[in-house]
């Protein structure tokens, strides 16, 4: 993962990226002027001479184009190249993991990502880059040592190893990672707050919303205990603020329950299959 990289692209590689596929100069001009635009904050203008600024319409079309050309290009025209086995690169925006079957192409991929990068203004986050041992031996590997098998965090899952339903082979299993789990109950713990005074059948068909939406990312396979523990936990949340609306004590769990069975919330389910049924 590159460090700070919204905020360390070059203008100067941006423009040459974005030249290689538009021709069109009143495109270019545009570009350049949001770009230089500068962004606000707290009501004060921020200008910059380099970055490109979050949450705009065009940034993630600009990152993925500098991206393209300084990682994924590179990564399959000349690194994959040299390679002795097995490689693989899944990018998205600037979270990337790289798979290798030879671990001295992954130390070597590691010290030399750092190089490729450099030269187009970009670091290496240093605590989110590591290289570990993945896959069908990683488990048999660590036990030698008295070890777990290492995991990784992408785009908000816990990959770990694990095995199929029968307990044979090797399978990339999947959980909803820790902090993003936080992060997702806090926000929905802050929401709460915010609409405290909402119309109970308005604010239940929002968290209803807000449950499927959950359940349509993070309900892939093997995560059924992820989304469970969210429901649970939002489930808890909604009765502490639905009780705080009247006296102290007027919404007991009895009378809570008997609200769910008559208003039930969407189950957790299982949405996305990660794997073809045999």
């Amino acid at each position: 993962m590159s460090k700070n990289f919204f905020g360390s692209m070059d203008w100067n590689w941006i423009m040459e990226f974005l030249n290689h596929r538009i021709g069109d100069k009143l495109v270019q001009r545009m570009v350049k002027r949001f770009l230089k635009a500068g962004v606000m904050e707290d009501g004060e203008l921020i200008k910059s001479e380099e970055g490109c600024p979050q949450g705009s319409s065009i940034s993630p079309i600009l990152s993925n184009s500098y991206l393209h050309y300084t990682l994924d290009l590179w990564f399959e025209k000349v690194f994959r190249q040299s390679c002795a086995g097995y490689t693989r690169l899944i990018r998205f925006a600037d979270d990337f993991v790289v798979c290798f079957q030879h671990e001295k192409d992954a130390k070597r991929f590691r010290e030399e990502l750092e190089t490729r990068l450099g030269k187009f203004g970009l670091e290496v986050e240093p605590s989110k880059t590591k290289v570990i041992e993945f896959g069908r031996y990683a488990a048999s590997n660590a036990a030698k040592g008295g070890e777990k098998p290492a995991t990784f965090d992408f785009l908000g899952f816990t990959h770990y190893c694990g095995t199929r339903r029968d307990g044979t082979g090797f399978r990339v299993k999947r959980i909803t990672a820790r902090k993003k789990f936080k992060a997702k109950l806090a926000a929905f713990k802050e929401w709460l707050k915010k609409v405290r005074t909402m119309k109970t059948a308005e604010l239940w068909d929002t968290v209803k919303a807000k449950l499927r939406g959950h359940y349509a990312y993070y309900g892939v396979t093997d995560n059924a205990k992820g989304i469970s523990r969210f429901a649970y936990e939002v489930r808890k949340l909604l009765h502490k603020w639905l009780n705080r609306r009247g006296k102290r004590g007027c919404l007991s769990w009895v009378k809570f329950d008997e609200m769910l069975a008559r208003f039930p919330l969407p189950a957790p389910r299982i949405m996305v299959s990660m794997y073809k049924s045999r």
